[in-house]
């Protein structure tokens, strides 16, 4: 149960209206948005960033944007927001049951990571997570195959998922239909370098 109440049908206009454009096409508004639709304010300021975070705009392809998405929620333990993007874009961008369950399990080591720039992007995220900072040996690898507007958007990007899975955690909002668990991707046993 959300300690923070989920706004339920029917909305409120501005709230109607606020989640209406908060998701693609006629779709429901997930618990996460129905929650921050409690303070109109802030859920309007961080849509504006949010769909730059999910939008074209980003420097980041989307493939590489979900994984440090994922990678992100689950290092924060937010199985929740994590459920939300594994649900709708792991598939659409081509990650594997085995990379799924490595970017809540593994690190960049594992035999599935094929790619160096998708297995520095998870040390990235790894580094930040732990230390809310990037050494200089692993920025100058970084550097070698991002630009600056692609580092830019990385760091902010995982930033704004540390706030939406401490958002997501703290109150508890309700897993959403369908969506999968950690439990429902095991661990890699081999090749894990986390």
């Amino acid at each position: 149960m959300s300690r923070i109440a989920l706004l339920e049908p029917p909305y409120a206009d501005q709230a109607g209206a606020l989640l209406a454009r908060m998701m693609p096409g006629d779709a429901s508004p997930i618990g996460l948005f129905r929650m921050l639709a409690r303070n109109l304010p802030m859920a309007s300021a961080m849509h504006g960033w949010g769909r730059y975070e999910l939008g074209r705009a980003l420097t980041l392809t989307m493939r590489e944007r979900e994984i440090a998405i994922d990678r992100t929620c689950a290092l924060c333990g937010s199985e929740y927001e994590w459920g939300v993007h594994t649900m709708v874009f792991a598939e659409r961008v081509g990650l594997t049951r085995e990379q799924t369950a490595s970017l809540v399990h593994g690190g960049p080591g594992d035999e599935c990571w094929t790619s160096e720039r998708e297995r520095l992007l998870i040390l990235a995220v790894d580094a930040l997570h732990e230390h809310s900072d990037i050494d200089d040996a692993l920025w100058a690898r970084l550097v070698s195959v991002f630009d600056e507007p692609q580092l830019l958007d990385l760091l902010l990007l995982c930033g704004w998922y540390h706030a939406i899975s401490f958002a997501a955690r703290a109150t508890r909002v309700p897993h959403e239909p369908g969506a999968p668990r950690f439990a429902d991707f095991l661990p890699m046993r081999t090749g894990t370098n986390r």
